[in-house]
C-alpha cells in the first residue's frame, strides 16, 4: 500500500495528503525558500517513523538522536562486528555448521568499494583504518584524513545500514560534498540497499533532482514565518515542461535531453537517464512535444548557453524524417521504438552474461525467434509502412495554397498517381523479405513495430527471468550499478542513436 504524507500547512490554510506513487519524494526550493524548515514540521508529523540523515552534521558532529554523526555510526559499526564474531564462537561450540552471516560492515566495505575501487577499510578491535591501492604510501590511516566527500559516503551508508525498518528517511541536501560522478549511483545504490524506506529528499539542486526519476516532487517557493505556513506545489509525476520548471533548467549545470514518456512507467524514463548519465533528462510525453521543446531550447541558446538534445521512437520514419530530425538535435535510434532497443544483440549478450548464461547461444535463440515472427508479419508490417508514408505525404502536400476548390479536388484527385501506395509497398515487401532471407536482424529491429515482440522473444525466459518486466527490471539494476555489463548496454545503445556518451 502506497504511503501517504501529511503535508505542512499551505497558503490557503490546508493541510495536504500527499499518496506516493513510488519510494521517494523530492522537496526542492531555492535557497531561503523554507524548504528546509517544510521538511522539519514533515518529519515532525511522522513522529518516530522519521530518520533524517545529513552530510553536514553527520559528519561534524550532531548531537541528535534522528541524526546520528559518523563517529557514533563508526563505533556502532565495530562493537556489533564484535558481538556477531562472538555469537559465531558461542554458536560453533554446539553446532560445527554454523557459519558466520554477512554484517552490515561487510556491506559497508562492499559499498565503499563499489564507489571507490581502489580503497580499503581495515578495522581492529579499537578503531577503523583506510589503505589504497593506488598510493606510494601503503600505511593505513585514519578517519580523519578522509576527503570531505570521502566521509560523506562512509556516513551517509553506515546511516543508511542503521536507518530503522520501513522508516521515512529524510536526507539533508543529499549532493553536499559528493563530487557529480559519486552522487547519483550512490544514491541509486542505497535505495536498492534499502527497499523498505522511503526516501525524502530535501535540495536546491535540480542536476541532483533530475536523477531521481519517478519521484515525487514538491517545488517550495516561500516560506510565510508569522502563519507557519509554505506557499508550495506539488508537480505531478511525467507533468509538461512550465515556465517555472524551465527556468529550473537553465540553471542546471548539465545539458538537457528531452524524452518521450511519462516520467514514471515508461521506459524511456527509467533507461536514458541511466545511459545519459553526464544529461539532465526531463521526460515530457509526446514525441511532438519533445520535438518543440528541442527547437524552443536551442533557439534561445544565446540566453542560457546550454546544448539540448532530444530522443523519439523512430517507429515508421523513413531515412528523409530521420535525416531531418537528426539536423534538429532530435536523436532517432536505429530500432523502430524503445523496446526494440532491449533486444539489440549486444544488450541481450550483456544481460545473458551477467547472468550466468551463454551468450551466444541466448542471442542466437533470440534472433531467431524474433525472425521467425517478422516473417509472420512481414507484410502486414509493409502496409502499416505504407499508411505512414501516404499519411505523412499527404500532410504535406495539401498544406499548398489553392486558388478555388476545384483546384484542390484536381491535386487530391492527382495524389494517388504521384504517390503509388502499391509500389511503395511492394517495395517495401521485397525489402522485408530480403532482411528474412539474409537473416538480418539489425535492419528487422530498425522497421519491426510490434508491442508484444519482447515478451514473445522469450529472452526473459532464456536468461532465467519471469517476464519481460523482471527483463527490464534486470537492464535497468545492472544500469544503476555500473559494472562491465552497464558500460556494455550503454554503448549498444548510444551506437544505436548515432551518439557516443
Amino acid at each position: 500500500m502506497a504511503l501517504s504524507l501529511t503535508l505542512p500547512r499551505s497558503t490557503d490554510g490546508r493541510r495536504r495528503q500527499l499518496p506516493l506513487c513510488s519510494r521517494s519524494l523530492v522537496i526542492i526550493g531555492a535557497n531561503g525558500s523554507g524548504k528546509s524548515r517544510f521538511a522539519a514540521t514533515l518529519a515532525g508529523s511522522l513522529g518516530e517513523r522519521a530518520y533524517r540523515i545529513g552530510a553536514l552534521p553527520g559528519i561534524y558532529g550532531s548531537a541528535s538522536k534522528e541524526a546520528p554523526d559518523i563517529d557514533r555510526l563508526l563505533d556502532k559499526l565495530r562493537r556489533d562486528e564484535l558481538d556477531n564474531l562472538l555469537d559465531f564462537k558461542l554458536r560453533r561450540t554446539s553446532d560445527a555448521s554454523a557459519k558466520l552471516e554477512p554484517t552490515r560492515l561487510d556491506t559497508l566495505i562492499d559499498l565503499w568499494r563499489e564507489i571507490y575501487p581502489n580503497h580499503n577499510i581495515l578495522l581492529d578491535s579499537t578503531h577503523f583504518a583506510f589503505t589504497r591501492d593506488d598510493s606510494t604510501d601503503d600505511s593505513p590511516y585514519s578517519a580523519a584524513r578522509l576527503s570531505d566527500g570521502e566521509r560523506a559516503v562512509l556516513y551517509l551508508i553506515a546511516a543508511m545500514l542503521y536507518a530503522p525498518k520501513g522508516a521515512v528517511v529524510l536526507a539533508d541536501s543529499p549532493e553536499m560534498f559528493l563530487h557529480p560522478t559519486v552522487m547519483q549511483s550512490l544514491w541509486n545504490r542505497l535505495e536498492q540497499l534499502r527497499p523498505d524506506c522511503t526516501m525524502v529528499y530535501t535540495t536546491h539542486d535540480f542536476e541532483f533532482a533530475s536523477t531521481r526519476q519517478g519521484a515525487s516532487v514538491i517545488w517550495v517557493r516561500e516560506y510565510d514565518p508569522a502563519n507557519s505556513q509554505w506557499d508550495y506545489e506539488i508537480l505531478p509525476p511525467g507533468s509538461p515542461l512550465s515556465e517555472e520548471m524551465y527556468m529550473s533548467l537553465i540553471g542546471a549545470r548539465k545539458p538537457v535531453l528531452f524524452i518521450e514518456g511519462d516520467g514514471v512507467r515508461s521506459i524511456d524514463s527509467k533507461l536514458y537517464p541511466l545511459i545519459f548519465k553526464d544529461y539532465t533528462v526531463k521526460s515530457l510525453g509526446s514525441c511532438n512535444k519533445v520535438i518543440e521543446a528541442t527547437r524552443t531550447f536551442n533557439d534561445l541558446n544565446t540566453l542560457h548557453h546550454m546544448v539540448s538534445r532530444g530522443i523519439v521512437d523512430r517507429d515508421r520514419r523513413d531515412a528523409g524524417e530521420v535525416d531531418y530530425l537528426r539536423r534538429k538535435n532530435i536523436m532517432v535510434p536505429d530500432v523502430a521504438e524503445i523496446e526494440n532497443l532491449l533486444l539489440l544483440e549486444e544488450v541481450v549478450r550483456a544481460v545473458a552474461s551477467a547472468r550466468g548464461y551463454n551468450e551466444s547461444t541466448v542471442a542466437k535463440r533470440v534472433r531467431q525467434t524474433i525472425i521467425k515472427m517478422f516473417a509472420a508479419e512481414y507484410r502486414e508490417q509493409a502496409l502499416m509502412h505504407t499508411r505512414h508514408h501516404v499519411k505523412r505525404t499527404v500532410e504535406y502536400r495539401i498544406d499548398g495554397r489553392f486558388t478555388d476548390i476545384s483546384q484542390l479536388e484536381r491535386h487530391i484527385a492527382g495524389l494517388v498517381g504521384e504517390i503509388r501506395p502499391r509500389h511503395y509497398y511492394d517495395e517495401l515487401c521485397r525489402q522485408f523479405k530480403q532482411y528474412i532471407n539474409d537473416a538480418d536482424y539489425e535492419s528487422i529491429l530498425r522497421v519491426y513495430n510490434q508491442k508484444s515482440m519482447l515478451p514473445n522473444s522469450n529472452v526473459a525466459g532464456l536468461v532465467g527471468l519471469h517476464n519481460k518486466d523482471a527483463y527490464i527490471a534486470e537492464i535497468i539494476a545492472l544500469l544503476k550499478a555500473d559494472g562491465e555489463a552497464a558500460e556494455r548496454i550503454r554503448k549498444a545503445v548510444t551506437g544505436a542513436l548515432h551518439l557516443q556518451n
